[in-house]
């Protein structure tokens, strides 16, 4: 049934246009800045109009602006900063209505999100934009990092491929079509790690993917218990922070770099990081804007809110999207030679770890609140080693189904715990102004 699931997906991402989209955007690295200038302008241009013209969302919002179908077909990327900001609340609010384009590409899927902000939302891509988005994606992140999506790999992300925490071996699938391994995030811990080396060695897998916390659990186990791990060609790491102790614990693991990147769900935005070390923005996925609290643009070394633009995505454009996440830019070139802006750090997506009773480690609990459409933010706390408490804020009371399932996907991801639904009026940003979703009060026992 994986491997099933894995050939419909295949067919999804690298079928059609997939090949003339990645051969396109492989043409593209040899742009100029001034050439990325006016491309991006010209997608833009492209995207506003259309939005302007089949989203009834954006076409009220730009009007309540001033902003008219002449105007909004004149606004380039220096100009973009007159129209209106997309919220998170907006997209969860209107995602699956108003902010729909009236004339569609055929097959169109919507596909949920959260990530580090703890508000639900649903994401809408049709096959076409699947293909133009890998494209870019697989020449970006994996051709990039020396690899490709079609040699042995491994994935360690949120999909649930055992029914619960008590689950037995193997803890992972098998998806022939696409050479993929794919571990549950779930079950990670000092007992299982074997079994997980296990799946490596037994699939020839040649590199690793997916959530960077869980991937660094898996390896720090193998370096905590001297367990045997298979000598990679790189790690590529995706939705927490990366930092210089995963990197460290990567290498001595598996004997290879890292990769990192940022992007979301939403297929709004992408930064990989070359073969070099240096951190691109792709300019053919979006306009990324980097903004302080008053909407002014950061100076390099400066942190700022991310606004995202997207240029692929049709159906369902975001514009000026607040996507919850931080940056901090750098002015910098890179001896790869590519003329695509540069990134000095991704900041703000530290969460803490929730540690089970039996050592397993996780940081990204957003399944839990899939198809809970009353949900507007949540965030999971632990308090100790007993006790779960998720906030949740919503449009109306959560019912005693909605407040079970909570509590049930809390205990098949985690184990037999006290789970507590607890709503809330509003979930306060820390003190330096980020959004947590994940909150331990519990340190990790390294004895």
């Amino acid at each position: 049934m994986v491997s099933l699931y894995g050939y419909t997906w295949m067919k999804r991402r690298f079928g059609g246009i997939f090949k003339e989209e990645y051969i396109k955007a492989q043409l593209r690295e040899k742009f100029t800045a001034d050439e990325w200038q006016q491309y991006q302008n010209q997608q833009l241009q492209k995207m506003l109009l259309h939005a302007f013209t089949t989203v009834s969302y954006y076409k009220e919002a730009f009007t309540k602006n001033g902003i008219d179908k002449e105007s909004v077909s004149k606004i380039t990327v220096d100009t973009l900063h007159q129209l209106p900001i997309l919220s998170k609340e907006d997209l969860r609010q209107y995602g699956a209505s108003t902010l729909l384009s009236s004339i569609r590409e055929k097959d169109g899927s919507f596909f949920a999100s959260s990530g580090s902000t703890g508000t639900p939302t649903q994401i809408m891509y049709s096959h076409a934009m699947h293909q133009r988005w890998f494209g870019i994606y697989e020449l970006r992140v994996r051709n990039w990092a020396g690899v490709s999506s079609f040699i042995p790999r491994g994935m360690i992300g949120g999909r649930r491929i055992l029914p619960d925490a008590g689950a037995q071996p193997p803890f992972y699938r098998y998806n022939y079509f696409e050479k993929q391994v794919y571990f549950s995030a779930y079950h990670i811990n000092p007992q299982t790690a074997e079994n997980y080396a296990k799946g490596m060695r037994k699939y020839g897998v040649q590199y690793m993917t997916g959530y960077a916390a869980s991937n660094f659990f898996l390896a720090r186990f193998f370096k905590e218990f001297n367990i045997p791990a298979p000598q990679l060609k790189c790690v590529i790491t995706s939705s927490e922070k990366l930092t210089p102790e995963m990197r460290e614990t990567f290498t001595s693991v598996y004997g290879c770099k890292t990769f990192d990147g940022w992007g979301s769900v939403e297929a709004c935005g992408l930064i990989t990081e070359c073969e070099h070390g240096s951190m691109h923005v792709s300019p053919d996925a979006s306009v990324l804007e980097v903004l302080d609290d008053n909407m002014q643009p950061v100076q390099p070394g400066e942190e700022g809110a991310v606004y995202c633009t997207g240029l692929l995505n049709y159906d369902q454009p975001l514009i000026r999207y607040k996507i919850g996440d931080q940056l901090i830019l750098s002015d910098k070139t890179c001896t790869c030679g590519r003329a695509m802006p540069l990134v000095l750090e991704i900041a703000g997506r530290v969460e803490d770890t929730i540690v089970g009773k039996d050592g397993r480690e996780m940081v990204r609990f957003h399944s839990i609140f899939n198809g809970l459409h009353a949900i507007k933010k949540s965030q999971v706390v632990q308090m100790n080693a007993d006790d779960i408490i998720v906030k949740v804020v919503t449009d109306n009371r959560i019912d005693k189904q909605g407040i079970e399932t909570i509590q049930q996907r809390i205990i098949s991801q985690l184990g037999n715990m006290n789970v507590f639904v607890e709503e809330v009026d509003d979930i306060p940003l820390t003190s330096n102004g980020k959004f947590k979703a994940v909150v331990s009060h519990l340190k990790r026992n390294t004895s």
